[in-house]
């Protein structure tokens, strides 16, 4: 199983900007595809954004604009940078990989442990 390892989280004021890393431990160029989804306090887990394994990223609805995916595959990591936060953007960030099938139907998946992102003046 592939591990997942999510670091970048903490707490921010509103504004801030915030670049969550997942790192895997296998090249993610073998992994189907990655993502981020976020758990708000009460709130069920929610999908932000999606990278294939060829690069191309995509966000949620209610993530485009302030979120944006990218990664590096030399350090086998996936990013997510958040801008001007919200208090409403405050939650447990977890990384997501489908390492066969796809996001919506995986057949082998792996989540990592989450990152809290913490946003408050």
């Amino acid at each position: 199983q592939v591990q997942l390892v999510e670091s970048g989280g903490g707490l921010v004021q509103p504004g801030e900007s915030l670049r969550l890393s997942c790192t895997a431990s296998v090249n993610i160029r073998s992994i189907n595809a990655m993502a981020w989804y976020r758990q708000a306090p009460g709130k069920q887990r929610e999908l932000v954004a999606t990278i294939t394994s060829d690069g191309k990223g995509d966000r949620a609805d209610g993530a485009k604009g302030r979120f944006s995916i990218s990664r590096d595959i030399d350090k086998n990591t996936i990013y997510l940078q958040i801008n001007t936060l919200k208090v409403e953007d405050t939650a447990v960030y977890y990384c997501y990989a489908a390492t066969l099938g796809s996001i919506w139907a995986p057949l082998a998946d792996s989540w990592g442990q989450g990152t809290q992102v913490t946003v408050s003046s």
